[in-house]
């Protein structure tokens, strides 16, 4: 796997493989954790390792001195709002003790770059809104919230009732 320099002397990005789904679970818990919803993270290395393989999400990690701190989960999306398509970044976690050394900031830098190189024209992610240290931090990169929406989901089972209520007329 090919590591990217970074601006930063001692921090690089690699993109992950499959074989990194245990990592990507490992950071996945330690995002929960700091959100206070450690009970919400129910991925486990099997499902995120079928995300990577399949292509339905990509990762990459950031590492200092050859040791991984944080990491980017996204995939590419599109909006016909605006017709256009994007990345929607999931999931960044950079660890506490590496933060306030602009290493978020190159984190974001490359997934913008990342981004323009996949043909997309807008990066998009959710954030908490008690995280105000996030909030700040992603004001400063440029970006701006979009208040009026919220996200709504339905659960596998949920999805399961909704499509088998779905009558095919053939």
């Amino acid at each position: 796997m090919s590591v990217i320099p970074t601006p930063h002397p001692s921090c690089t990005i690699r993109h992950a493989s499959p074989k990194d789904s245990t990592l990507i679970v490992d950071f996945m818990k330690e995002l929960g954790t700091f959100q206070k919803m450690a009970d919400k993270i129910t991925a486990t290395p099997k499902s995120i390792e079928r995300l990577l393989e399949s292509g339905g999400g990509e990762a990459v990690f950031i590492s200092y001195d050859e040791v991984d701190i944080g990491f980017a989960y996204f995939y590419q999306k599109s909006s016909a709002f605006t017709g256009r398509s994007g990345l929607y970044l999931d999931a960044l976690f950079i660890r506490h003790s590496q933060r306030g050394q602009g290493i978020g900031n190159i984190m974001m830098q490359f997934l913008a770059k990342h981004a323009l190189s996949k043909g997309c024209e807008f990066l998009e992610w959710g954030c908490l809104d008690w995280n105000t240290p996030a909030i700040d931090f992603y004001q400063k990169q440029g970006a701006y919230c979009i208040d009026n929406m919220r996200i709504y989901r339905l659960s596998p089972d949920d999805l399961e009732n909704q499509a088998n209520l779905f009558q095919s007329q053939s």
